[in-house]
Order: structure tokens, then sequence, then C-alpha cells
């Protein structure tokens, strides 16, 4: 599941994955124009071994076709579209396949400045004395730090977590002080945005509650964009 990194920053085939899927709503349209999302085969998986019928019998709803033995190692991605797509109805329309190809066509570039714009934000952070935490696997204290050196060594793309010492409250006073910034439960765009989960998506929880979540009261999940960055600090 690799929306957030994009194949810019993270090549999970490299590092023994068999599929990968995007949410091109994210950085591949990166405009909050168009919903999609993508399917990547890589065509190694082995579908034979006995543990995936569907792959290897007779697919009655396709005129008895057996996608390993017609289409070999592009057996899996053949039956999402010819049998999955068909009975799902999931295709992306015409113009929405053009919208998210004019946003690929910029991707390196803007995840290139999404990273740096994130990290300087990132490195702000954790220096405030309001702030109790960041969450971002490229600043040096950070725990996956060398799971970031190694996946993701151009960077770790746009988004943000922290939490605000002073709780509920204070990220939710956060949230109403912003002027540029804007809140949205989408993420990944051109634009800063910023999510606060226990006055919002997650308000129904307790405090204790939101903790079991692994989410703190005062946590805010910035997804930084491509502003200029003194505006953004």
């Amino acid at each position: 599941d690799n929306p957030f990194a994009t194949p810019v920053l993270c090549r999970p085939f490299d590092f023994g994955a068999d599929i990968v899927v995007h949410s091109t709503t994210k950085y591949m349209d990166g405009h909050a124009l168009q919903m999609g999302g993508v399917i990547v085969d890589s065509g190694k998986f082995d579908w034979t071994s006995g543990r995936f019928p569907e792959f290897t019998e007779p697919d009655a709803s396709y005129h008895g076709l057996i996608y390993t033995k017609a289409f070999g190692k592009a057996a899996y991605i053949v039956k999402a579209r010819v049998q999955l797509m068909r009975d799902l109805g999931c295709c992306q329309t015409p113009q929405g396949a053009f919208y998210i190809n004019q946003g690929l066509e910029t991707l390196p570039l803007r995840m290139e400045r999404h990273c740096r714009n994130a990290e300087a934000v990132a490195t702000f952070l954790a220096g405030h004395d309001k702030v109790e935490s960041v969450c971002y696997p490229w600043l040096p204290d950070s725990h996956d730090k060398a799971l970031a050196e190694k996946y993701l060594p151009k960077g770790c793309s746009g988004v943000i977590s922290f939490s605000l010492k002073g709780g509920r409250d204070a990220g939710a006073r956060f949230i109403d002080s912003l002027k540029m910034v804007s809140l949205q439960v989408h993420v990944a765009d051109i634009r800063t945005c910023v999510l606060h989960p226990a006055s919002s998506t997650h308000r129904q929880l307790s405090d204790e509650q939101l903790t079991e979540a692994g989410i703190t009261p005062g946590m805010v999940r910035l997804s930084v964009g491509l502003e200029n960055i003194d505006d953004l600090l």
C-alpha cells in the first residue's frame, strides 16, 4: 500500500513485494481533482501452489478460462481486469484518467518539494515548546530512521503527525487559529491541510479510548503542501 511514498520515494518490488496498490487520489493526482486507485502486479507471484484455485481452475463466468494457463505471469492482473472490474464496475472515466495522468507527469518534482518542506516543518515542530512529540521517520531521533534510510532514501513524503501539549482543547484551538492551512480529511495535496482527530473524525471517543487507538488527544495530522516554507512555518 504505497500512496504516501509513491513510486518516486519507495519501490516495493525491489524489496520483495508482489502486488502494490495506490490511492491515486493522493499524490499521484496531487491536486484534489479526481478519486481513483490502481493495482500494480509484479508478475512474480506463483499462483499455482494449489492455494489459489480461482486462478488455476476454470472460471465458469468466463467460458471456462484458466488464468494461469492462458496468461502466465499476468494471471492476477488479467483476472482483476476482466472479471473483478467487470463485476464491480470500478473503472476510471476518461476525464478522470486524464487528470491522474496529468498529475503523474509532475509527480517527481512535487514529491521532492513535499519532502523538503515536510522535513523543515517536522524539524521546526520538534523544537517547539508547545509540541509534545513529532512522528516523522526522517527526524534524527525517530525510531524508524534506519528503516526510512533503507526504504525511503529520497524522503518520507509530506505527511506528519504531532501531538500538542494541552490535549484535546489545545488541538482544537490550533485548528481554529490557522489562516492559510485548511481543515481537511484529505491528505497528500499540493495545498497544506490538517486534521485534529479528537475534535473531528474521532470525537465520539474519550481520551482513554483515543490513547488505546494510538491517537493522543492533542494529535494533529499535517499534510505538508508545496507552499513557501517561510509561510508554512
